[in-house]
């Protein structure tokens, strides 16, 4: 699995890196910066592309993350980039690297949204939605009674997540707090 984006440096690619070993020169593909977002084991690994290039793999820990089209989102010169437990802030200006990275789930990070209108990026977790600011800051989280495994939208005034058992949950981009609607 990979997701495309197009950026003002090309062609953006984030790929599947299941079998790739850190510091090792026996890897499929190789990627000349390595990013470890946790010391302990890796759950998953995703490879940034830019214009067929390998230019940085990207590892996390908790639950194991795929990479699909909410994987990553580009704002401006930055790639924000969702993998395992973690959301990464990447540089896409040389010299490319890690500007912050902030665990936002105790499980698994699901997807990176952008609200254009209010500045909100925003984590879908598996047992957390999180917001956070453009410099990493964790600006608020909540959570619900089961994982967010049925639905993720962001709508005009709320944020809507369905959890496993199709409870409906709507949280206020500023604060977090439930909507009632």
């Amino acid at each position: 699995m990979h997701t495309e984006i197009d950026t003002q440096y090309g062609s953006l690619r984030v790929v599947n890196e299941p079998m790739y070993s850190f510091e090792s020169q026996d890897n499929v593909r190789s990627y000349p910066l390595e990013v470890r977002l946790a010391n302990d084991s890796l759950t998953s690994i995703h490879g940034v592309e830019l214009n067929g290039q390998g230019i940085m793999v990207v590892g996390a820990g908790g639950g194991c993350s795929a990479v699909h089209e909410r994987s990553a989102l580009v704002i401006g010169d930055r790639l924000y980039l969702a993998v395992g437990d973690h959301v990464a802030c990447l540089s896409l200006e040389l010299p490319y690297g890690q500007i912050w990275s902030t665990r936002v789930d105790t499980a698994t990070c699901f997807g990176v949204y952008w609200d254009k209108k209010r500045e909100a990026l925003i984590s879908h977790g598996e047992l957390e939605i999180a917001r956070l600011s453009l410099h990493g800051g964790l600006i608020w989280h909540a959570s619900g009674a089961d994982i967010f495994s049925e639905g993720f939208r962001l709508l005009p005034d709320y944020i809507e997540a369905v959890d496993f058992n199709q409870a409906i949950y709507r949280f206020d981009y500023a604060t977090g707090e439930a909507v009632l609607r």
